[in-house]
């Protein structure tokens, strides 16, 4: 009897040391939920504080002693241009053979010959370059028009007018402004424009007695034409 009843007071002793007793591969997976809801308190917990020192927006600048200022600052001397607008201008007389000085291209000899009438010849308070162009054909036939020319970077040029029976004709439709071909196909604007009517640069008109001294002489200064920026 006496071995029997300790017997039986061992037995719940043993029964909960068998529920103690680690089972592989269970610690792991009682813990993983445990160490996730921690995770994700934390992070809620740092969400909730960066968006209360934001003042529940992000980006906030109220507590931060540097604050972004509301635009970029603008030096004084830095003024709005004025938008470019063409200015009035008449159609000249027509042209007498006296008055036109030849404009030599520069580049291989071309077929047609090229004048200028110095009577045309001004400049705009637009600083538009106006003039009357000549074109002579080797058989003696002429072509006359009345142009227009802007010193800008890229150069560009307009017809006013065309010369019939002497007197201009403007077009019935108002003429754009064209841009000047670099690559040799237009080589009156572009020699005009590099060489003869503006100023390297400096992208203005020379003043007029320039323009027809340079056009009389038939070339430009080296010193004065070298570094032309091109576009």
């Amino acid at each position: 009897m006496i071995r029997l009843r300790s017997i039986q007071l061992l037995r719940p002793f043993a029964m909960r040391s068998t529920c103690l007793r680690p089972v592989p591969g269970r610690a792991i997976g009682t813990r993983l939920p445990l160490l996730l809801r921690a995770w994700l308190l934390s992070a809620w917990l740092l969400s909730a504080w960066l968006l209360a020192g934001c003042g529940g927006r992000i980006g906030g600048y109220e507590d931060t002693p540097f604050k972004p200022d509301p635009e970029a600052p603008t030096p004084s001397s830095i003024t709005e241009g004025r938008q470019w607008a063409e200015g009035d201008y008449r159609l000249p007389a027509w042209p007498r053979d006296a008055d036109l000085v030849e404009v030599k291209l520069d580049g291989p000899e071309q077929p047609l010959t090229y004048y200028v009438d110095a009577q045309s010849l001004a400049t705009g308070d637009d600083g538009v370059v106006r003039y009357t162009l000549v074109t002579e054909s080797p058989s003696g036939g002429r072509s006359v028009s009345f142009e227009g020319l802007r010193c800008t970077p890229q150069g560009r040029f307009k017809t006013y007018a065309y010369g019939a029976d002497g007197r201009f004709v403007p077009p019935r439709a108002d003429t754009p402004w064209l841009a000047i071909d670099k690559l040799g196909g237009d080589r009156i604007h572009y020699d005009l424009w590099r060489h003869y009517l503006c100023i390297p640069l400096a992208f203005e008109a020379r003043p007029t007695r320039d323009q027809l001294r340079v056009l009389r002489s038939g070339r430009v200064p080296q010193v004065e034409n070298a570094g032309f920026m091109l576009d």
